[in-house]
């Protein structure tokens, strides 16, 4: 069964893509807060052999949802609490931060897509069943577009096209270097962390106009 909040998307999202096709592309945006992306092994030594996290919500994103569950991050100088962990399970885990967060935690801060971890800081991840250090895996996430196959054709986008993005309003600011995510998994959103939206008072949902 669909949940009213994934019929609201899909109905939008339709919406958008009509408007696209006549010329007029807007997407909504979603502000990503901190959050944690924990691969099996991590999951074992953090909360227990055979945890199961407890679902809160559905994501965006297909198959994606937050769980109840949080972890604490700790850097060189200083630890950020109640990090929420985001499901299903990865291949390797990785933390996503802010820059303001960086600051805090003592971590370099670099802008990298999901997944793209290599040469990237590490940190330590505090559970309540243990602890682990990893090696690198905490990245600042680049903003970027999550589109479908389909919406990229009715908005002319392709995977890897990098575009920008106005948002209008009392402290409106343009957008660059936004990065095209296109193919299976993807659904119409612009991801960017609450630096960036904080700086252009930018809510959940508003509509940025692709420049």
């Amino acid at each position: 069964m669909v949940s009213e909040q994934l019929l609201r998307q899909m109905i939008q999202n339709e919406l958008l893509c009509s408007l696209a096709r006549q010329g007029k592309r807007y997407l909504p945006a979603a502000v990503s807060g901190r959050h944690v992306h924990l691969c099996e092994a991590h999951i074992r030594i953090l909360f227990g052999s055979g945890y199961s996290f407890t679902k809160i919500k559905d994501l965006s994103q297909p198959g994606q949802y937050a769980c109840e569950e949080t972890v604490s991050i700790k850097g060189s100088k200083g630890t950020v609490h109640s990090v929420r962990i985001l499901a299903p399970a990865r291949k390797e885990t990785q933390v996503e931060i802010s820059v303001t967060d960086s600051y805090k935690l003592g971590i370099t801060p670099m802008a990298r897509m999901s997944g793209d971890t290599r040469g990237t800081p590490g940190c330590t991840i505090i559970g309540p069943a243990g602890q682990v250090d990893i090696e690198h895996g905490v990245i600042v996430s680049r903003r970027h577009l999550h589109i479908s196959k389909e919406q990229g054709e009715a908005y002319g986008l392709k995977d890897g096209d990098v575009i920008g993005v106005r948002c209008k309003g009392d402290r409106g600011i343009v957008f660059e270097n936004i990065a095209v995510r296109s193919g299976d998994g993807h659904d119409l959103e612009v991801h960017m962390d609450t630096d960036e939206a904080n700086a252009a008072m930018l809510k959940n949902g508003e509509l940025l106009e692709i420049v």
